[in-house]
């Protein structure tokens, strides 16, 4: 498995621990709705949930930037091998040109 494969796993399963945490305020807010907690005590645990969902949403982000920023690695490798491949056909022309005339050259000195 992939570098960018592992960072989009970890996505996946904190985008679930953050629908878990919704699923947790919405069964507070109906205990609250339903009197069986009081407003207070809401808001506190409710805090304390929205803290835990704002900081797996950074965690996702910087996954995120992970991922962008492996990509374009991915990408400036494959143009500086694309170049490299390119520079050594270039030289094979350049030699494959300088060793015709060579021959041509012998060839005529030889008449």
């Amino acid at each position: 498995m992939g570098f960018i494969e592992r960072l989009e796993k970890n996505i996946a399963r904190l985008e679930k621990k953050i629908e878990r945490e919704q699923m947790r305020i919405n069964q507070l807010h109906e205990k609250c709705e339903s009197k069986k907690i009081t407003k207070a005590e809401f808001n506190l645990k409710r805090r304390h949930h929205d803290e835990h969902i704002h900081a797996m949403s950074a965690r996702i982000r910087v996954l995120q930037g992970g991922i962008v920023r492996e990509k374009q690695h991915q990408e400036e490798k494959a143009e500086e091998k694309e170049k490299k491949k390119e520079e050594k056909e270039k030289k094979k022309e350049r030699q494959e040109e300088k060793q015709v005339p060579e021959e041509e050259d012998e060839a005529d000195k030889g008449h």
